[in-house]
């Protein structure tokens, strides 16, 4: 399966036009990939501005889809917070974490990527697509 590149600029209304392109991209159903492309999009917007430049990728190999969004600010960290259970936010790292196989940040003098990747989403039958591939560079404990 041939990757998926998009080039965006981060404003809230671009986040469900990414994950119905994943989803169509994917060509099965996939909550859990497109909760991540949500969370991912999110933390830019909420940290770096909205209308900061983003490229999405989902690439896919070795039976699981990798997710990735690069933004142009090599120096804000993301950091893992412990949401209270009144906080409206603070918990997406959290969750990113918990749903993926791996995450992480690879950071570059003209910016970062943070990525995770996912056991491949289930066809419509419930078994796995074979075609799904990504190399792991950390993973998760």
């Amino acid at each position: 399966m041939t990757p998926l590149t998009l080039e965006l600029l981060a404003v809230p209304k671009v986040v469900p036009e990414a994950r119905r392109a994943v989803r169509a991209h994917l060509g099965v159903p996939c909550p859990e990939v497109q909760l991540c492309v949500s969370e991912l999009l999110t933390n830019v917007i909420r940290h770096l501005g909205e209308g900061t430049p983003v490229t999405l990728r989902v690439t896919c190999e070795d039976g699981r889809t990798r997710i990735a969004v690069t933004d142009p600010e090599p120096y804000a960290w993301l950091v893992v917070r412990t949401a209270g259970p009144y906080d409206e936010n603070g918990r997406g790292l959290v969750l990113l974490g918990a749903l993926a196989v791996g995450w992480g940040v690879e950071q570059g003098p003209e910016g970062k990527t943070v990525w995770c990747e996912l056991d491949a989403p289930a066809d419509d039958h419930g078994g796995r697509r074979t075609e799904h591939r990504a190399s792991v560079t950390r993973r998760r404990e």
